[in-house]
């Protein structure tokens, strides 16, 4: 069903993968996890590792997921699925089954939860994290995107596997 990658294989346009196609940021294991719809993040080199950071806001439920587990995972769905991504961007775990109301068919990698529907699958082990400081904002436009001051936490994730569907 996936095939395991180099990271460095991977085809495709990140920037359009996350912004425009979107992906489920999912932390928790097969037992217990929630996953949300994350339109920021970003893939790259980090003190010579192959990374993926994303972005969570403290209130979402998926927070409480990522402070507790150690490993995470991106899934792409290449832009299908959009109205399942949609339901778990605009909906919270703590309210409904995202799995049940969505038709999602989770399943367990390397101790980390994607998707049978995934094209694509990233699991990430954390390695840092940083607050968003409104202090560094040079550009006071993105002050706009804060205005409970509601700041993301950033999670750098050093990239351990990658799958993709065959």
């Amino acid at each position: 069903m996936f095939k395991e990658i180099n990271i460095k294989e991977l085809n495709g346009n990140f920037v359009k993968m996350i912004s425009e196609d979107w992906a489920l940021l999912t932390a928790g294991n097969s037992n217990c996890f929630n996953t949300m719809t994350v339109s920021w993040g970003g893939i790259g080199e980090l003190w010579g590792k192959d990374v993926g950071f994303v972005f969570v806001r403290p209130q979402r439920y998926t927070y409480r997921f990522m402070e507790k587990h150690e490993r995470f995972t991106l899934a792409f769905f290449g832009g299908e699925c959009k109205k399942e991504l949609s339901i778990c961007g605009s909906k919270s775990g703590r309210d409904i089954d995202k799995i049940a109301e969505t038709g999602l068919k989770p399943i367990s990698l390397d101790g980390a939860v994607g998707f049978e529907q995934a094209k694509v699958v990233i699991v990430m082990k954390k390695i840092a994290y940083q607050d968003i400081n409104p202090k560094g904002f040079l550009d006071p436009s993105i002050t706009e995107i804060y205005k409970t001051n509601d700041f993301h936490r950033a999670y750098v994730g050093e990239i351990e596997k990658v799958y993709i569907a065959e």
